[in-house]
């Protein structure tokens, strides 16, 4: 997103509330814990400072005009449009990123938010999904 500053920053703000809240989550909870109870731990801040989310958002996959019966879930659904992934293992890579990316390809959100609350430092990476040409930027 260098060639687009502007669009960099509004992303930016639009994620800021939520990193504030998994940041208080690793800082509250500490690194090494299990995936839910840091799952449990955002949805508590997300409901205290009132942003609206759906946890377990379930979404649908149509190929060739027939719904996939495999249930799919991303972790977070925040403000109907942000997909916030939760991890916690010893380090992004790879494949949690394409997972996030495939969950914003198929539902169509622009947003998406990695988050891995397991290491001591916590680690957090911010996706954008420009629709028009499918390319994903990083933020």
């Amino acid at each position: 997103m260098d060639t687009k500053p502007e669009m960099a920053m509004e992303l930016k703000k639009r994620c800021y509330a939520i990193n504030g809240c998994c940041a208080a989550v690793h800082r509250e909870l500490g690194p090494f814990l299990n995936e839910y109870m840091y799952q449990e731990a955002l949805q508590i801040l997300l409901d205290e400072q009132q942003i609206p989310y759906q946890r377990e958002h379930y979404f649908s996959v149509v190929f060739h005009g027939k719904p996939i019966q495999h249930k799919h879930f991303v972790d977070f659904l925040v403000e109907n449009d942000i997909i916030v992934e939760c991890k916690a293992v010893d380090k992004l890579v790879a494949e949690h990123r394409q997972q996030l990316w495939n969950y914003m390809r198929l539902t169509g959100k622009q947003i998406g938010i990695l988050y891995n609350f397991a290491p001591p430092m916590d680690q957090c990476e911010h996706y954008f999904l420009d629709v028009v040409n499918g390319q994903m930027y990083m933020f």
